[in-house]
């Protein structure tokens, strides 16, 4: 019998996170815990006062069948008499469109049983979630602890952008989410619908767009009417993006018209910043933008919708004779006011369909009104300064989730922190923010492994209040949280399991690469374009895309590593194997590719480097002695192809062996 990695660095230092609490993510702004245990009796039944709907009623099913499914008893049925009875009392409908609508509840588990209150539906829905997450077993069954929980949303927009286009995100990938989102009480799903990579949302008013832009891939005008109902059901509010001017080649290949240069244009394959881009001096421009906003602006209900206006590099204007004499007549000095000269014109067709404009960091660069929103994805300045300027922003900078950083680094992103230059009355325009789950390097099968369960950090950082900071404390409860997610059918456990299936070729063979994989990350940030250039027909079935951000192990192995060059040694430390399980290259080699193999093969040597070089590194410290000159030259060696430049993954927990390292190889200086 194989032992995991995490088992074995508990065992070995189980006091690191012995920190007892509920499994809350987000956790509640007033928390009262109190001596007792409700025994959980099925069927569970809810008692309704006050406002009760269709929503309420959906939502009634929904979490009592997910907690019939943790406990494996029949908590619905409804025709039943009750084992358990839950008292919701809710005031009135919430519009869930509304930015600041009343979100708050109150949750009581107690002797005399279980009680919420909300103002709106939107509270008790969220009641609910932190029911479900209370939920916990022991040795006499399952039972909700006794509370008092008071609780309310710190910013009114929290979210996730979801790319749909640079690979597409199919409807049941699009719909699972939404039950995640719910879980961590997000509310927004952003949805990405355009790119150069594909037009990905259909048109009855100009189906060539769909038809010729997205190789067949898009979501049906049906498909969206079926995520704004369920989305709806959940409280989450559903913005389009359609980005503009730039990110634009796939309305090109049906409209090369619009472009700002002629020619054919096809659906890019490649990732970066191209040069197609709408053509801004052209009447015909706006009257196809008018006429296809309109369409979107009655299919989505939000009150908002996103232009994107990013990353526009100007080149086909600047080439453009014609661009030019226009700017040149207009007493334009440059890219930045003819941009903002067609956001000018986007504002009022929005405005006409009843819309309010949002878009990136680079529409505030104009004369525009202050009822724009502003995404700041290029730093907290662009957020300062929109907020300063009386306009409203929105967070996404430090929450791009694609480039597979730690949930410490984004649950430490905080939109407004302690030191913001922010005045009071500033501050209110900060409304939230949102989780960006770019879709370069993602397909349907692995994106919940780059979205769950850091997305959870990022929610709470945008619903508890700003004091909640314990790193620790939320990792312990992310864990937890995790297997909640996984529980109501999240994908991100599931799918690195499939993925190393894959790479493997056999259960057999899977069983002996998983050790390695679950101590491996993708590399952080852009680095994999660096390495490797991606495109939309590369195959994303490599080890870097079976690896998860932010794997629980090796953090577990790098606190262990830092507790022990601080001092705190573990007992019978020598017995402990709690650096890698030895891979079976030779059982693994039988189905894979040779590129695939040499690559594992590196990964598991380095790996089993790293090990020796650690093992002596504790020897040393318990023994109380630095290593010896040409052992440090070893592991300095060892050190430095660990960190496998040309890799697309990386030991996260090479910075703890780099500590050790410093620890025995390099005597303080008297």
């Amino acid at each position: 019998m194989r032992t995991h990695l995490l088992s074995v660095v508990v065992l070995a230092f189980g006091t690191l996170c012995a920190q007892e609490g509920p499994p809350l993510m987000p956790w509640p702004s007033d928390h009262a815990a109190q001596e007792g245990r409700l025994r959980v009796q099925a069927p569970v039944q809810m008692a309704w006062s006050g406002f009760h709907d269709a929503r309420l009623h959906a939502a009634e099913r929904r979490w009592l069948v997910r907690m019939g499914d943790r406990t494996g008893l029949t908590l619905f049925e409804p025709d039943s008499l009750p084992g358990t009875t839950i008292a919701v009392a809710v005031d009135r409908k919430g519009d869930h469109l509304q930015v600041g609508e009343d979100e708050s509840y109150a949750l009581t588990i107690g002797e005399a049983g279980i009680r919420i209150q909300a103002p709106t539906d939107l509270g008790a829905l969220h009641a609910f979630a932190t029911l479900y997450q209370l939920l916990q077993r022991d040795e006499q069954g399952w039972y909700l602890p006794h509370v008092s929980i008071t609780d309310a949303p710190r910013f009114p927009w929290r979210g996730l952008l979801l790319d749909v286009c640079r690979h597409f995100m199919p409807r049941e990938v699009v719909l699972r989410e939404l039950d995640g989102l719910e879980l961590v009480k997000m509310n927004v799903l952003h949805l990405h619908l355009t790119e150069d990579q594909g037009f990905r949302i259909e048109s009855n008013v100009f189906p060539e767009l769909h038809e010729q832009g997205s190789e067949g891939q898009y979501l049906s005008q049906e498909d969206i009417r079926v995520i704004l109902r369920e989305a709806d059901l959940r409280g989450i509010r559903v913005i389009p993006e359609f980005d503009l001017p730039g990110h634009a080649t796939s309305w090109f290949v049906s409209h090369p018209e619009l472009a700002s240069a002629p020619g054919t244009y096809q659906v890019e394959t490649r990732f970066g910043v191209f040069d197609p881009t709408f053509d801004p001096t052209k009447e015909e421009t706006y009257t196809f933008l008018d006429a296809f906003l309109g369409e979107m602006a009655a299919l989505f209900p939000d009150p908002y919708l996103h232009i994107g206006g990013d990353e526009n590099n100007g080149k086909q204007w600047d080439a453009n004779p014609a661009i030019q004499a226009f700017m040149k007549k207009q007493g334009m000095a440059d890219n930045h006011a003819l941009q903002a000269h067609f956001n000018q014109r986007l504002h009022a067709i929005l405005k006409k369909h009843g819309k309010r404009m949002i878009g990136w960091d680079e529409i505030g660069e104009g004369e525009l009104p202050d009822d724009i929103t502003i995404q700041s994805w290029r730093g907290k300045e662009g957020l300062v300064r929109a907020a300063q300027e009386g306009r409203d922003v929105i967070l996404s900078n430090g929450w791009y989730i694609d480039l597979c950083q730690s949930a410490e680094y984004h649950y430490l992103n905080d939109p407004v922190p302690a030191d913001s230059p922010l005045t009071a009355e500033e501050r209110k325009h900060v409304l939230g923010g949102e989780a960006t789950m770019w879709a370069e390097l993602v397909d349907a099968r692995n994106v919940d492994t780059r979205i769950w369960p850091r997305t959870a950090a990022i929610a709470e950082r945008l619903w508890s209040p700003a004091e909640v900071t314990d790193v620790n404390d939320m990792y312990r409860r992310l864990e937890l949280v995790s297997a909640q997610l996984d529980a109501i059918g999240m994908r991100h456990k599931s799918a690195q399991l499939e993925l190393v299936r894959l790479i493997a070729g056999s259960e057999e063979a899977a069983q002996d690469l998983l050790p390695l994989v679950q101590v491996l990350a993708p590399v952080e940030g852009y680095r994999r374009h660096a390495i490797t250039e991606h495109t939309t027909r590369t195959p994303l079935t490599g080890i870097a895309d079976a690896a998860v951000p932010d794997p629980t192990g090796p953090r577990s192995v790098a606190e262990l590593l830092d507790s022990i060059q601080q001092g705190e040694l573990p007992g019978q430390w020598a017995g402990y194997s709690w650096l890698l399980p030895q891979v079976d290259m030779q059982l693994a080699a039988v189905m894979m590719d040779p590129s695939t193999m040499n690559e594992l093969a590196r990964l598991a040597t380095r790996r089993e480097l790293m090990k020796g070089a650690g093992l002596a590194a504790v020897k040393a410290i318990a023994e109380g002695r630095q290593l010896e000159e040409d052992v440090c030259q070893a592991y300095a060696e060892v050190l430095l192809q660990a960190a496998g430049p040309r890799s697309e993954a990386r030991f996260p927990d090479l910075p703890a062996f780099e500590r050790l390292y410093r620890r025995v190889c390099i005597t303080p200086e008297k």
